[in-house]
């Protein structure tokens, strides 16, 4: 049952299974434009054993603002630009997260939210599961908060490398995404179709394609905007290689061998910043025959591999 609570002001919706003799409880965290929807598969497969809590970030699916809730008087654009300038890799960490503190949609205030959610509910030993934008959050809340946080899984994320030109075609292409987004588009017959083919490998089904549809056009404008430019300035994205490896928890990464949109080698480079990495890539797992949206292709799979990590560090 998807339930709502208010976390700075703003509704924010999340589930949350019954609880079971283990202690850690498993955090689900969705990335751009998706929803806490895609993890119930996954979820189905580990909350006999686990409890698990899902919930949609700010902006997003069900945790939609009544009203508009810019809460910078510059624009999107502008607060982007300042970030790039103002955040400079020499940087420490600390600083970082304190000067972002103001900024809505960083994955780092993101990631204020979720530790703020897991206070309001109790959680005091979590272990983060993120999707894409959902990894660099789970990977930002472990970095504020290592005593609540005891792990992170990374699904389909990585990153830590900035090459300006694609990253300027991938925001420009988001930013068209976002802007054209009529609220009459899911009754257009057939739209649903070619979502059921985006960034994955096979299709997926036409109930989960709908889904997709459903929470593109649903995502807030300016939540959908200011993620999108937010986390992937150069900043943002230089600052992923130094997190993970401050990062005392354990760490690990999944990748699907055909992803398009976080390529395997972009999720190796991030995860090899972490002392589990060692020489071989021993917290990465890539998945055969497998897109962008591991959750929802290859959900057994997915269960199967967070088992197992939990199981060595129970």
């Amino acid at each position: 049952m998807v339930r709502s609570v208010d976390i700075r002001g703003l509704p924010h919706a999340y589930s949350l299974t019954s609880e079971t003799a283990v202690p850690t409880v498993l955090v689900f965290v969705h990335g751009w434009l998706l929803s806490q929807a895609y993890w119930q598969p996954v979820i189905q497969h580990l909350s006999a054993d686990y409890q698990c809590l899902s919930y949609d970030l700010r902006g997003f699916g069900q945790s939609q603002p009544i009203a508009d809730y810019n809460i910078h008087p510059q624009t999107l654009e502008q607060r982007s630009e300042a970030i790039a300038v103002g955040a400079s890799c020499s940087r420490s960490l600390t600083e970082v997260t304190t000067s972002r503190a103001e900024y809505a949609h960083t994955p780092a205030a993101y990631a204020e939210d979720l530790l703020q959610l897991l206070q309001t509910l109790n959680i005091q030993n979590a272990w983060l599961v993120g999707h894409s934008l959902g990894g660099s959050i789970a990977l930002w809340a472990a970095h504020q908060s290592p005593s609540a946080i005891a792990g992170v899984v990374c699904v389909n994320s990585g990153g830590g490398i900035y090459l300006k030109e694609e990253f300027e075609r991938f925001r420009m292409a988001g930013t068209q995404l976002v802007k054209l987004r009529p609220r009459w588009l899911p009754y257009v017959p057939l739209l649903d179709v070619p979502f059921a083919r985006m960034n994955v490998a096979q299709p997926i089904s036409r109930q989960w394609a709908r889904q997709r549809l459903m929470d593109w056009v649903a995502a807030h404008p300016t939540a959908a905007l200011g993620a999108l430019l937010d986390s992937t300035t150069e900043a943002e994205v230089h600052d992923l290689p130094r997190l993970v490896a401050g990062l005392s928890q354990p760490v690990y990464f999944l990748a699907g061998e055909q992803d398009d949109v976080m390529e395997p080698k972009y999720v190796n480079h991030l995860a090899s910043f972490h002392s589990l990495f060692e020489c071989c890539g021993h917290n990465v797992l890539q998945l055969p025959n497998c897109g962008h949206l591991s959750m929802l292709e290859h959900p057994d799979a997915v269960a199967q591999y967070i088992r197992q990590i939990l199981t060595i560090h129970a």
